[in-house]
């Protein structure tokens, strides 16, 4: 009798199950979310192909017409081609992404590995460094490179990157380091490796996720720099793509806001792409950085 009524219930519902109506409200508020999140990018993709007197007349993102005429005009009127400024940002945001990836795991690597005096101390005044503006060092740094002839090249803007200048990399990569075993070092000094095999053969081939974390962001933050391409970069040759996008604004006369879009979407690309094809490493190494292992 028991088991019968038993078998008459309905099935208990899995714990944590949401029911239909629930998920689909909740997705439902995500998708206009993001709608809501995409609407400046997808009104400068439409503003990049309406005719100038439209582009602030109205915020619909249909234009009434389709003109592409503002991407060559934006590739082509200014006095250099605006590939130019692509190639130039290109060469910058890859020799800095080179340079801190390389810089800062040497460096996190001696604070996570290496027994050596004061390293407490000089570790605690590395993240001090975390605190402290930028615009703090800009005017000493900048008579600095001025004195050594680097003004209007990129070796203000890449050289640094070499010496372990971003504290932020260096504390995310100490806290990957430490979660691998110490007992493969031990190991590996048992076989004789010097600690430069040891960081060379060992720790780079298993920090993998967090060398591409800290390669993404620096690419993408070196990209879309704007303020230090601006104090040292003086020649319309050595413009990054930043400063190119700025030269489409006119103060003092009528500006191109069509070129501007349009050139605008096209300096998008590479961030993306980049981040698309590495964004598996990104969300494993943001994941795991600081975790036992």
């Amino acid at each position: 009798m028991t088991d019968v009524a038993a078998s008459a219930l309905p099935p208990p519902k899995p714990a944590g199950r949401r029911s239909p109506a629930a998920s689909t409200l909740i997705h439902l508020a995500l998708i206009l979310a993001s709608l809501l999140m995409l609407y400046p990018i997808l009104w400068m993709v439409s503003g990049s192909v309406r005719p100038s007197d439209e582009i602030f007349g109205t915020s619909s993102l249909i234009p009434s017409s389709a003109d592409f005429g503002a991407y060559v005009r934006g590739w082509t009127s200014l006095q250099v081609s605006f590939g130019r400024f692509f190639w130039n940002s290109l060469v910058i945001a890859v020799l800095a992404t080179i340079g801190n990836v390389v810089g800062c795991s040497l460096a996190a690597f001696a604070f996570a590995r290496l027994d050596f005096r004061g390293r407490n101390f000089w570790f605690a005044l590395m993240l001090g460094t975390l605190m402290l503006p930028y615009h703090v060092v800009l005017i000493p740094q900048y008579i600095l490179f001025l004195h050594v002839g680097w003004v209007n090249t990129f070796l203000p803007l890449i050289v640094p990157k070499y010496l372990a200048t971003d504290a932020f990399f260096i504390f995310l990569m100490v806290q990957f380091f430490r979660g691998i075993p110490r007992e493969l070092d031990e190991a590996a000094v048992m076989d004789g490796c010097s600690p430069w095999r040891i960081y060379w053969r060992i720790m780079l081939p298993l920090s993998v996720p967090v060398l591409a974390t800290a390669a993404i962001f620096s690419f993408i933050w070196t990209w879309d720099d704007f303020f230090g391409p601006l104090i040292y970069l003086n020649d319309i040759n050595t413009y990054t793509v930043q400063l190119g996008l700025r030269s489409f604004v006119d103060s003092t006369g009528a500006s191109d806001w069509s070129s501007l879009f349009a050139m605008s979407n096209l300096s998008l690309l590479p961030v993306f792409l980049f981040f698309l094809f590495f964004q598996r490493l990104l969300i494993e190494g943001i994941a795991t950085t600081g975790m036992k292992r």
